[in-house]
């Protein structure tokens, strides 16, 4: 057994710098020395591994097994999507069906602004909602990138879109997570996230035509953003409040895009932009795919062309429905426990109330993985565009091929992430935020946004700071609820700069080794939007009216 140290040099200060040595060293090797992301990644690992074992006294074996852990499941779930999602993206390129369904989108609108919102964030959401874990990022940075727009702008737009929908993200699975492990009142946790996160529901469409477009550009369609936010914010406060964390993305998403395309009808904007790079980025924004002439379809071919997509989204609904995995998990779930590795770490005060023991035990739920669903779409879709067993087999291989660098970054960053997690680095860093008393509505909520940067996932930062920010609210006569929220709340944010995002992003678009550029394009978007996170929780926290709007009981 192995207890964890929070404070292993006897100084929260210099302890709190050396366990963010691993994740500067990493951000390092992306942004400034721009290394390869699998490399850079390499980099933060080995770091990772010097300070766990020579200054927090992790065992070498233990500190082994738990980079180990995190990298089967960088593999599965995450990098399973990925690998079966390019696989369905080159499929339909290679038979021209991608082409098709651009043309369809830009029949909607030609101007990029407008289709920018249409699938970055309304469709995004989307596919946040049905499936999470990477996917609306790959299918809005796929579809942009076929559209013509510049690497750069498929990328970190993408990026910057999926941040409002993220808390509810995969059938509300961090909502959920978050209220199981830590003991929250779900009812109540849904509503309270669902008081924090419309308000940049309707922020972020406008913010994402800012940084694409500039100020100017924005306000020519603000008409445009503001019925796109204001109908996914509306709808996921309603479902978030009155009917639970499940479905909220999924309906408010649908929504949305039905009140934009609608709109579209009625409303065009003045000026069309046909710009496909980022204001102030055309130097640095790559080679993009020259757009094409949009070309009319008749209905059948058309309805050919969509349904690949269509069979995916239905697929991928289907298959993140609780009854669904809990079949499929009946069937095929194997467990495997990390032998020196599962409950063999103690959690201590003041992260738990009492010793906790870690499990470290790795699921191969392989039939209910949101990438097995995707597969399935795929192979389906690929049939219906005529493709026989022997093509779709020689397809995916050349995908795997494709895409093998990516997934072992995939794994790289997921390693880093567990290793942290299990000797106890992150929550030494949780802690310097913890400490800030009055302040700590604020710096609680960037505690969840580091989460989210370091493990990659709204989920994962739920469990990792959820039963913190219990503790320290309790501490400071906070409702409970309001900073359980704010964890998730905040963390939607770092979503963006968290390592596997950007991987996932320069794989769907193609632009390998350019992690560095996306990481930099969309560094300040992550912390300004986090930081406006945290002032709307210390109003909550503290000033009427924002304090009536806490939820303090289920339905309360």
């Amino acid at each position: 057994m192995w207890q964890q140290i929070y404070d292993p040099l006897n100084s929260p200060a210099l302890s709190t710098v050396v366990a963010a040595l691993p994740v500067a060293a990493m951000l390092l090797g992306l942004a400034v020395l721009r290394l390869k992301a699998h490399v850079a990644a390499a980099f933060g690992l080995a770091t990772a591994l010097v300070v766990a074992i020579f200054v927090y006294g992790m065992p070498a074996g233990m500190a082994g097994r738990a980079a180990f852990l995190g990298a089967l499941t960088g593999l599965l779930p995450i990098g399973w999507i990925i690998l079966n999602l390019i696989f369905l993206h080159r499929l339909t390129e290679q038979k021209g069906a991608f082409k098709i369904l651009q043309d369809s989108i830009g029949g909607v609108t030609e101007d990029r602004r407008l289709q920018l919102l249409l699938i970055a964030f309304a469709f995004g959401a989307f596919f946040e909602g049905a499936a999470g874990f990477g996917a609306p990022v790959a299918v809005s940075a796929a579809v942009l990138i076929g559209l013509g727009f510049s690497p750069l702008a498929a990328s970190g737009l993408s990026l910057i879109a999926n941040t409002a929908p993220v808390a509810f993200g995969a059938l509300g699975t961090p909502v959920i997570t978050l209220a199981k492990v830590h003991g929250y009142d779900v009812t109540a946790l849904s509503a309270m996230i669902g008081r924090q996160l419309p308000f940049f529901s309707v922020l972020v469409p406008f913010w994402l035509i800012w940084a694409f477009a500039g100020r100017k550009g924005m306000w020519q369609v603000w008409p445009a953003i503001l019925v796109t936010g204001v109908t996914f914010a509306a709808f996921q406060f309603l479902v978030s409040n009155y009917f639970g964390p499940e479905l909220v993305d999924v309906i408010s998403a649908l929504v949305s895009m039905a009140a934009l395309v609608g709109f579209l009808r009625i409303w065009k904007p003045k000026e069309i932009w046909r710009s496909v790079t980022p204001r102030g980025h055309e130097a640095d924004a790559g080679q993009g795919q020259a757009a094409k002439p949009l070309a009319k379809h008749d209905r059948a071919v058309l309805i050919k062309a969509w349904t690949p997509w269509v069979i995916l989204t239905v697929l991928v609904l289907i298959w993140g429905l609780p009854v669904v995995k809990d079949y499929l998990n009946g069937i095929f779930s194997p467990k495997f426990p990390i032998e020196g590795l599962d409950k063999m770490v103690e959690r201590i005060a003041p992260v738990v109330p009492k010793p906790t023991k870690e499990a470290a035990v790795y699921t191969l739920a392989l039939l209910s993985a949101t990438g097995t669903g995707i597969l399935v779409a795929a192979v389906i879709g690929g049939l219906t565009m005529g493709y026989n067993v022997i093509g779709l087999i020689s397809n995916y291989g050349h995908t795997l091929k494709r895409v093998a660098t990516s997934l072992l970054t995939i794994a790289l960053m997921l390693a880093l992430g567990t290793l942290t997690r299990y000797s106890g680095l992150d929550t030494t860093l949780g802690l310097a935020f913890a400490a800030t008393g009055v302040f700590y509505p604020f710096f609680g909520t960037l505690m969840g946004w580091l989460g989210v940067a370091l493990t990659g996932s709204d989920t994962a930062s739920n469990v990792l700071f959820g039963g913190m920010q219990k503790v320290a609210a309790g501490q400071l006569h906070l409702p409970v609820t309001l900073m359980g929220a704010a964890n998730s709340s905040g963390g939607v944010m770092g979503k963006m700069i968290d390592a596997q995002s950007i991987v996932v992003a320069s794989t769907a678009t193609g632009w390998f080794h350019h992690e560095g550029d996306i990481l930099r394009y969309v560094f300040f978007h992550s912390i300004a939007l986090a930081c406006l996170v945290g002032l709307l929780v210390t109003a909550q926290a503290y000033l009427w009216p924002f304090t009536a709007m806490v939820v303090t009981t289920a339905g309360g």
